[in-house]
């Protein structure tokens, strides 16, 4: 599991972390093991939902969870593909086909992806090489004052010094 950049002081495009002692999230799929293929039904080439994750409790002091789906292999760059926060700190389970929505019932919030959408949009490649999808859980020590449909960018801003740990899953897809 990769989780040093997340604490690299120098790197603007991730959060930094809250303290000096931070704890790692296993996050786990009954749909996919850690660098495997995701299946076609969570991708733009089936039914496009998503898949379904938990992840280990997250350290005492953590307020809200939040989460971010990406693809570092896109040929124009980093494309993300999922932007959720304020989940609820109790929350280690997601359900496959979450609404996309931008406030969910119990408060959760989404973003916006790199297509434009609220919510999650599945692995869409080119033809090639299969790409790499990273799954990233962040539990945070406060609930994030952002509006519904914030960028990524925008939550890794809010996110910076409230990080008390991190997890990722990646799984990989191609066409």
């Amino acid at each position: 599991m990769v989780v040093g950049s997340l604490f690299a002081t120098g790197c603007s495009n991730e959060p930094k972390s809250a303290n000096e002692k931070n704890m790692t999230l296993q996050i786990t799929s009954i749909a996919f093991s850690e660098g495997q293929t995701i299946p076609q039904k969570y991708s733009c080439a089936g039914s496009d939902i998503s898949p379904p994750l938990a992840w280990t409790q997250p350290p005492p002091g953590t307020k809200s969870i939040a989460l971010v789906c990406e693809d570092p292999d896109a040929p124009g760059g980093t494309f993300t593909h999922w932007v959720m926060y304020n989940m609820p700190s109790t929350e280690v389970v997601l359900s496959e086909n979450m609404a996309r929505t931008e406030i969910l019932d119990d408060g959760r919030r989404q973003g916006k992806n790199s297509f434009g959408k609220i919510g999650y949009s599945g692995p869409c490649p080119p033809p090639g090489k299969p790409h790499r999808y990273f799954f990233e859980v962040y539990a945070l020590d406060t609930p994030l004052n952002l509006p519904p449909g914030t960028m990524k960018k925008n939550l890794v801003e809010a996110m910076n010094n409230h990080v008390l740990a991190k997890g990722q899953l990646t799984g990989t897809f191609g066409r």
